[in-house]
């Protein structure tokens, strides 16, 4: 069960929090989740996304900076089974999704942009752990960020949960 809520870390600590820009969809079986950040960086390209989340997660989350492309997914039910079965707690994903239906009752948290049938191309292009920028917000490996129905909020430490 959540003990927090977007609103209130915002009041109670609004010097040290940064408010994602609304544009996020909500997926997944868990409307709430937190945790340290993780970071990939692709362009229609999953690999990294995939090896990331082949990893123990120990309830992180996954920020995957896709560049906004609405041109295919870079998550699908298949990947976000491995979020699950390793421990993370959810992904924020600059881009698409796919396989909403088989995602929304599993255990994980997520947040893209929308849904799209494609799936993405397989080279293995991209970064990892490094800050990315996007909704108005940088996102530090290591920092936290805090997802429920109200919105998105980063802050550079723990600090409720």
């Amino acid at each position: 069960m959540t003990t927090w809520a977007t609103a209130d870390l915002c009041d109670d600590f609004d010097a040290e929090v940064h408010v994602a820009a609304p544009i996020f969809r909500a997926f997944g079986g868990n409307a709430a989740f937190c945790g340290p950040i993780a970071t990939v960086k692709v362009f229609e390209d999953n690999v990294l996304v995939k090896t990331a989340l082949s990893e123990p997660g120990v309830g992180r989350v996954l920020v995957v900076d896709g560049g906004g492309s609405l041109r295919c997914a870079l998550v699908g039910d298949q990947i976000a089974a491995l979020a699950v079965k390793n421990g993370w707690s959810g992904v924020i994903v600059w881009g698409c999704i796919r396989d909403s239906a088989a995602i929304a009752p599993m255990a994980l948290g997520i947040r893209a942009l929308a849904t799209h049938p494609r799936k993405s191309v397989k080279q293995g292009a991209g970064y990892r752990d490094v800050p990315v920028q996007f909704a108005d917000v940088t996102w530090t490996p290591g920092a936290w960020v805090y997802a429920d129905v109200d919105g998105v909020v980063v802050a550079g430490r723990k600090l409720v949960g």
